[in-house]
């Protein structure tokens, strides 16, 4: 596998799971019939510049470079600033009308934002349809998406 796949399938397992120690990614990896040592997930972490933070067992998680999740925050508040035209709320799905030509990025955005209770995103023309983990999750998306375009 080359080290570029690696990296995006670690950056996968980040969003799905909490990573505690390197061992743990060699131990994913394994589980899905890829074979690396400690030390290339030592080095892959360097590359990737990820970053502990508090998990919530207690314990400390591996995570993205915090800094490339303010850009894409500002990414995106300043394509809603200059796009949003609505948005409504159904149960945990909520749909987002925005100008044409910017649900694809918006969609993209949103999901490089790995928000919690966000579980997917589908981005069209001048909508994007966000599929969240719950009803609370939708209202939750509503509020960050309401402050990002107040400011």
């Amino acid at each position: 596998m080359k080290k570029q796949e690696r990296q995006q399938l670690l950056k996968r397992l980040l969003t799905s799971r909490e990573i505690e120690r390197q061992e743990d990614f060699v131990h994913l990896l394994e589980a899905d019939g890829i074979h690396v040592t400690q030390a290339t997930i030592s080095r892959d972490i360097k590359e990737m510049q990820l970053v502990k933070l508090p998990a919530d067992s207690g314990g400390y998680r591996y995570s993205l470079p915090v800094q490339k999740k303010i850009d894409t925050q500002k990414k995106l508040q300043r394509t809603l600033q200059n796009a949003y035209v609505s948005f409504a709320i159904q149960g945990e799905f909520t749909i987002l009308k925005v100008l044409p030509g910017n649900g694809p990025v918006i969609a993209s955005l949103l999901d490089q934002m790995r928000y919690e209770f966000v579980f997917g995103t589908v981005g069209d023309d001048s909508s994007v349809l966000t599929v969240c983990v719950s009803h609370k999750g939708a209202l939750q998306l509503e509020e960050a998406i309401n402050r990002m375009i107040a400011d």
